[in-house]
């Protein structure tokens, strides 16, 4: 067979916010990288984002922020930054509009925890637990935020479209849906030009991968762009509707060998 590059989201696809990744996952990967296959994350959390339980996956890299920041034996090969000053103007438009900033960079996440909390999103504490060092309070670094992208919290005296129309020079934005898992009620918000399908389309130039090779697993709508694009695409039992209608075969959920079982339908491990 072939080498094959495959590229796999993360929350709802290899991990779990509470339980971290199940070994039926690490395993799998492990046993595509024995066979000769790469496999990279590709996921909407930023760098500092990314906690020891994925760290200790054997990935040949890492896409995060949603393409933004793009990694290869822990070194950074590409990281495209909103400017501080934008990245203050983006949190004054939200706030404006009562929607609730979390600054995703790729080494500091910013938030202020006054706003944004467990009574916001059941799991905010858990990411503040996940992060240690690496958060920042967003009040005493509004001219020092280094971030790739932002994560906007939706409530129901939001101005949503009003919001939006005032950032859309600088961001795309991903939109998900009320109970569309770990994201749900949030508009991801990405530098213009980019989603997870450019990341993979850079890893494809830089290291000589042919599309016909590239591999997809996710669950979620920022997965959209790169269902749309790879070759190959696995869908999560647990997926989104708009990702079980691209997909080309839809697996079990992580907690049931999704991975495993993917992997194996695709003759891989």
């Amino acid at each position: 067979m072939r080498k094959k590059t495959v590229f796999f989201d993360a929350d709802g696809t290899v991990c779990d916010i509470e339980k971290g990744t199940p070994d039926s996952a690490v395993q799998a990967i492990a046993r595509l990288r024995e066979n000769g296959h790469d496999a990279w994350l590709c996921t909407g959390r930023s760098r500092a984002f990314v906690p020891d339980y994925l760290e200790k996956v054997p990935f040949t890299g890492m896409i995060s922020a949603c393409g933004a920041t793009i990694e290869k034996d822990g070194q950074r090969i590409f990281d495209r930054q909103v400017t501080p000053q934008v990245a203050w103007k983006s949190v004054q438009i939200l706030r404006k509009y009562h929607m609730i900033p979390v600054m995703e960079g790729p080494d500091h996440m910013y938030y202020d925890k006054e706003e944004y909390n467990n009574n916001i999103n059941w799991y905010a504490d858990i990411i503040t637990r996940t992060i240690g060092d690496k958060w920042r309070p967003i009040r005493g670094n509004e001219n020092a935020m280094f971030i790739n992208k932002i994560s906007a919290k939706v409530n129901a005296e939001s101005n949503v479209s009003a919001a939006l129309s005032e950032l859309e020079n600088d961001y795309d934005f991903i939109h998900h849906e009320q109970g569309e898992g770990l994201a749900g009620d949030t508009i991801e918000m990405v530098p213009k030009g980019f989603n997870k399908a450019v990341g993979i389309a850079a890893v494809c130039r830089i290291y000589d991968v042919a599309w016909e090779d590239t591999v997809v697993f996710g669950d979620s709508n920022n997965d959209l762009a790169m269902f749309e694009y790879a070759a190959t695409k696995v869908a999560m039992g647990n997926a989104s509707p708009k990702i079980l209608e691209l997909a080309d075969y839809i697996t079990t959920d992580m907690f049931h060998y999704g991975i495993q079982k993917g992997l194996e339908h695709l003759g891989l491990i």
